[in-house]
C-alpha cells in the first residue's frame, strides 16, 4: 500500500518517502456521546514539568475529549484521523471510540493514507526538517541537535512517530501543542496536533508496532 499526499514542492521529499499506500476503510460516528472529559484539562504535573491548564470553555465542546459511538471495520487500537472534521478517533471495542479534537496541516501540507506508530516519546526533542528551515531560516539553530523538550517545544508533551509499511519514517507525527487555540484549525506543517492533556491520554493508550495502525482521511 502507499500513502497519498497533497503537498507543495517543499513537501515532496516526504511524499517520495511515502509513495505507495491507500485506504479503503469506511467509518462513521453516530454522534452519540457516552462520556465527555471536559474536567480533564486542568494543570498536570508531568516528569518535572507543569503542563498549564487549558481554558477549555473557550474550546468548542465538540473538540473536548469524549467517548462516542463509532461504527468501523477497523480493529480496536486503530487510530483514524478525520481531517475535514478535525477529529482523531482511537477505536475501542463495542463500536465506540475515544474522540479528540485536532489541528491539521494547512493548505499544501495535507496528506492521507495509512501508516503505523513505530515508537513514541515523552517530552520529545524537535528537529525541524530541512524543507522547513529553507522556508524559515530562523529555525536553522535547531537543525543540528534539535530544540530541547519543554513547554514551548512545538511537539508538546508527547509525540507518536508515524512510519510507512517499509519501516521508513514518514516525518509526520501525532503530537501535543501548547497552542490550544489551533485545535479545530488547519495551521500545522502537516503533522496532527492535540491539546497536551489529550496527547498524554492518547500516548497512554497506544502500543507502538505495526498493530498500531493509523488511517488518515481527507
Amino acid at each position: 500500500m502507499t500513502i497519498r499526499f497533497s503537498l507543495t514542492i517543499a513537501g515532496l521529499v516526504a511524499a517520495l518517502a511515502l509513495a505507495g499506500c491507500s485506504s479503503s476503510t469506511e467509518d462513521g460516528a453516530s454522534g452519540a456521546t457516552a462520556q465527555i472529559f471536559t474536567s480533564e484539562y486542568g494543570t498536570i504535573k508531568d516528569s518535572g514539568y507543569s503542563v498549564p491548564a487549558v481554558p477549555i470553555s473557550k474550546v468548542d465542546k465538540r473538540f473536548h475529549r469524549q467517548i462516542v459511538s463509532y461504527g468501523t471495520t477497523e480493529k480496536p487500537g486503530t487510530i483514524i484521523v478525520d481531517t475535514p472534521n478535525r477529529f482523531l478517533y482511537f477505536v475501542l471495542p463495542g463500536r465506540k471510540a475515544v474522540r479528540y479534537g485536532i489541528g491539521v496541516g494547512k493548505a499544501g501540507f495535507a496528506w492521507e493514507g495509512e501508516a503505523y506508530i513505530a515508537w513514541k516519546q515523552e517530552w520529545p526533542t524537535w528537529t525541524p526538517p530541512k524543507e522547513m528551515i529553507d522556508r524559515k531560516p530562523e529555525l536553522a539553530k535547531y537543525g543540528d541537535g534539535g530544540m530541547q523538550p519543554g513547554l514551548t517545544n512545538p511537539l508538546g508533551a508527547r509525540a507518536l512517530y508515524l512510519f510507512n509499511e517499509k519501516g521508513e519514517d514518514t516525518l509526520f507525527r501525532l503530537h501535543g501543542t501548547p497552542e490550544w487555540k489551533s485545535i479545530g484549525t488547519a495551521a500545522s506543517s502537516g503533522c496532527i496536533r492535540l491539546i497536551n492533556q489529550d496527547i498524554i491520554d492518547l500516548y497512554n493508550r497506544v502500543r507502538p508496532g505495526k498493530g498500531a495502525r493509523v488511517v488518515v482521511k481527507q
